[in-house]
């Protein structure tokens, strides 16, 4: 619905700049006529036009038409064309002509419509490759050419659609603040639900093994399955939602999870569920993939300081409270342990039911696309294009190129293969203490938000630093991003062993409690610091990043769902989580490194985009 309703909005908008613009230009035509007419008059009495006359033609036509922009397919002629050296009258005499013929193209609709795309705010004009100029003729979109003049240039010029200022109202940017607040809730919601949905049913996994006649660790594969589906989807959802938008994605993967979701409810035996689970897992992955790009869509860097944290928390909040309501799910006698499903089913259309009516499209290319082509439509002119209408590569060439690039980044980034690390890590301690302390884990979240204020005011400062060294262009280097997780790494294994070794009857259960707070701060922390590293890293490759930290750590955690339950009860659980804090000790150096040496790994990278200043 949202999507709908700002498609129509971009035809006003399009159409009233069309106006605008319009206007603009007539008036600037109009003067060049009165000037042009009167040097023509001045000339025949031996009178030579002022300086200042000068100077207003060049300003006005180099307005309506730099010089490296006329377009010579459409009739307009090149500055100095068929201009020899020769002496000054020789010179007047050109001049003249190229008045003359100024004159003579102003009155035709075509030159007028070259014009437009020249002087229309937020165009560029941009010239064709001979393939991509061959490709748009014979998909019948190029423009005609006079093909009778042996001189024109077989490549297309075409006019490159952008926003009209950097405080155009159509860019998600400047959004108003309710709506932007409003996305990143949205946004936050279902991280929250998919989250919940992956951790629901592992407290109930005792009565379901008695229906379906199977083991416990067998049942488990109901959620091991669903995390490495969870994985798997990551590698489609984030390219998918680069080339058709965010809102699609959103709205048809929710809706065909919540399918699988009921399935999974109904399932009449074993293997039918943990099938069915699968495929809710593999649908659902849509969040973490293409959530850092909405939120970047919608904010800008300082302000994602703030917002990264919302969907952090709601991201993490999920998979908690799964197992608090899957436990009362499981230990009562008035409802089956498929309410687990049901409940998740029914939560997640509320969720998608918001989304359609209220979440806005955000992503730049589509938005772009939208309004290319309602100038299309305005201007009977095909020379309007969006950047990702002229791309050299075709929509299945760029799936299949985003979809093995997820591999090659796991196989050959240091970056994405450590912070995978850590995170896989992280993540598996995370699935195996949770039903231990779910109300420690989830004040500590909240108290790794305590940050937030003083990492912003560290960042406006750093900003401030490089911007009045390296101009106001400038941004921050992806290793400030680093903070969070400085502060975070070590609360991990400490936490660990404080929890293990006051394990015991004789010790207060308040220091369990005050042991799992510091451990959901340290996991928070961690977190908000790798993906934000991640996509101020890759930028335009983020999702592919995403996807490949995404999959590594879902499929680790899936697979040791299934093997953790012997695992956790044969070892005890003071030297379960003591093997766990040695493990999470390993990675603690991990932000440290990249804080400090992070821009020269980053320039190893292919894929990272070197933007130190």
């Amino acid at each position: 619905m949202q999507s709908y309703l700002a498609y129509k909005r971009f035809w006003k908008h399009a159409r009233d700049q069309y106006e605008r613009d319009k206007k603009r230009a007539e008036q600037l035509e109009r003067g060049i006529t009165e000037h042009n007419i009167g040097d023509t008059e001045n000339e025949k009495f031996g009178h030579r036009p002022s300086s200042i006359d000068s100077s207003f033609d060049t300003d006005v036509a180099s307005h309506l038409q730099s010089p490296d922009s006329r377009d010579p397919e459409k009739g307009e002629q090149q500055p100095g064309q068929g201009e020899q050296n020769g002496d000054h009258s020789s010179s007047q005499d050109q001049n003249d002509i190229r008045r003359n013929n100024t004159l003579s193209t102003i009155h035709t609709s075509q030159s007028f419509g070259s014009r437009m795309g020249h002087t229309m705010t937020g165009i560029e004009v941009r010239e064709l490759s001979e393939q991509l100029t061959k490709r748009r003729s014979r998909a019948g979109t190029r423009t005609n050419i006079n093909s009778n003049s042996k001189d024109l240039p077989v490549r297309e010029k075409v006019f490159v659609v952008g926003y009209e200022s950097e405080k155009d109202t159509m860019n998600p940017h400047n959004l108003p603040l309710s709506t932007r607040v409003s996305a990143t809730m949205l946004i936050a919601s279902i991280g929250f639900i998919v989250g919940f949905a992956s951790s629901v049913d592992s407290a109930a996994i005792t009565q379901a093994a008695e229906e379906f006649g199977v083991s416990e660790v067998a049942e488990s594969l109901a959620t091991g399955l669903f995390l490495i589906g969870f994985g798997v989807g990551a590698l489609f959802a984030g390219p998918i939602s680069e080339t058709v938008g965010r809102n699609p994605v959103y709205i048809v993967t929710l809706a065909i999870y919540m399918i699988w979701t009921m399935a999974s409810a109904l399932a009449p035996n074993f293997a039918a569920q943990i099938i069915f689970r699968f495929l809710a897992g593999f649908f659902s992955s849509t969040p973490l993939t293409c959530a850092g790009g909405s939120l970047s869509d919608l904010w800008d860097p300082m302000e994602r300081v703030y917002t990264f944290p919302v969907f952090a928390n709601a991201a993490f909040m999920g998979p908690i409270f799964g197992p608090v309501v899957g436990g009362f799910i499981g230990q009562s006698s008035l409802i089956s342990w498929r309410w687990c499903e049901w409940i998740t089913l029914i939560v997640s259309g509320l969720i998608l039911t918001l989304v359609v009516f209220f979440q806005p499209e955000t992503f730049a290319s589509i938005l772009l696309k939208w309004k290319a082509t309602h100038l299309r439509k305005i201007t009977g002119d095909d020379r309007y294009v969006a950047e990702v209408e002229i791309r050299a590569e075709s929509f299945w060439k760029r799936l299949t190129h985003a979809l093995y690039r997820p591999f090659l980044l796991t196989v050959r980034e240091p970056i994405v293969i450590l912070f995978a690390l850590y995170l896989t890590v992280i993540y598996i301690i995370f699935e195996g203490i949770t039903g231990l302390a779910f109300l420690g884990i989830a004040i500590g979240l909240c108290f790794a938000s305590l940050l937030v204020p003083l990492i912003h005011k560290w960042a406006k400062r750093d900003l401030a630093a490089i911007q009045e060294t390296h101009g106001p262009e400038a941004r921050l280097p992806p290793e400030k991003r680093l903070w969070f997780a400085m502060f975070g790494a070590p609360a991990v294994p400490i936490s660990l062993l404080w929890m293990g070794w006051t394990n015991y009857p004789s010790i207060s259960y308040w220091s369990g409690l005050v042991s799992s707070v510091l451990f959901g701060y340290g996991i928070l922390c961690i977190f908000m610091s790798s993906y934000q590293y991640i996509i101020d890293t890759y930028e335009i490759y983020a999702a592919s990043a995403l996807a490949s930290l995404t999959l590594i750590r879902y499929i680790a955690a899936g697979g040791m769902t299934v093997v953790g339950i012997p695992f956790y009860q044969n070892v005890g659980v003071h030297w379960r989580l003591t093997i766990l804090a040695c493990i999470s000790a390993l990675m603690v150096p991990v932000p440290y490194i990249f804080y400090s040496y992070g821009s020269t790994i980053r320039s190893w990278s292919k894929y990272a985009p070197n933007r130190d200043n």
